[in-house]
């Protein structure tokens, strides 16, 4: 079991180091935004007085936390589709390696590209904005964990939709989460959203996250109603988005559309 988790982890390592372009979603992607969101924040908060002129901080912890959810999703998302566009899901359905052995092996990977592109961000933030991360704290661990978890689920519904409808669905694995960015206040309350969003942005896990490191970084306690919201919310969409993978899969099995990517 391990033996089979290690080897698809090192298959994809093998891929990035034969294709180094790929690190333009690991690397690259992260320091524009870095630079984009940080740059609007010193921006606004030189023209801002009172508790306006923490809307640099709240960008720049925004875009750390948001590289935590986009980076999970985007390297599980797109290490199954590295499966369709080389051809090889019948190769994978006909070994003993059980599903979860391979999402577990895709996820492992995804976690040395998680560090890197958050590891990018948050060196940007210091060296260019004098923003430490590290002085939020360890409240920091289980909002990251809870974004994590939820890269993670977003992901496998990705995979579930890709497995139903074919090539057709894998700009979801990058635009989906753009849908998702707005509707979480990643950079503001949903206070802000129009009324008719804010119940929606209320209802998502991510909001909460969000939410509970804006506080932290302010200099606020421990928001444990936040984060406790932020984990019932999570804990729900894994539920959710196993449960529609695994139907993707039997649909995908019995109807023999394997045939789309042999």
């Amino acid at each position: 079991m391990i033996r089979r988790i290690l080897a698809i982890a090192q298959r994809h390592a093998y891929v990035l180091q034969r294709s180094p372009h790929r690190l333009f979603d690991i690397v690259v992607w992260p320091v524009v935004d870095v630079v984009l969101f940080g740059s609007i924040g010193v921006f606004a908060a030189g023209r801002a007085t009172g508790p306006a002129r923490q809307v640099a901080l709240y960008l720049l912890v925004g875009v750390v936390l948001w590289h935590v959810v986009y980076q999970a999703q985007i390297a599980v998302a797109t290490g199954f589709l590295e499966e369709t566009w080389s051809r090889s899901v019948l190769n994978l359905m006909v070994t003993p390696m059980r599903e979860w052995e391979y999402l577990t092996g895709v996820a492992l990977f995804g976690l040395v590209k998680l560090a890197g592109g958050v590891g990018a961000v948050a060196l940007i933030a210091w060296g260019a904005y004098a923003f430490n991360v590290t002085t939020i704290g360890f409240g920091l661990l289980p909002i990251a964990a809870l974004l994590l978890a939820i890269g993670w689920a977003i992901a496998m519904f990705v995979v579930g939709l890709v497995l139903r409808f074919g090539s057709g669905a894998e700009a979801l694995a990058w635009g989906i989460l753009f849908v998702v960015m707005p509707l979480s206040g990643v950079f503001y309350p949903v206070t802000a959203l129009p009324a008719v969003l804010r119940p929606i942005g209320e209802a998502l896990p991510t909001t909460h996250a969000f939410a509970a490191g804006r506080i932290l970084a302010a200099g606020g306690p421990m928001p444990w109603n936040e984060l406790g919201l932020a984990c019932a919310g999570t804990v729900a969409l894994l539920a959710v988005s196993l449960t529609y993978l695994g139907w993707m899969l039997r649909i995908f099995r019995m109807r023999g559309f394997v045939t789309r990517y042999s």
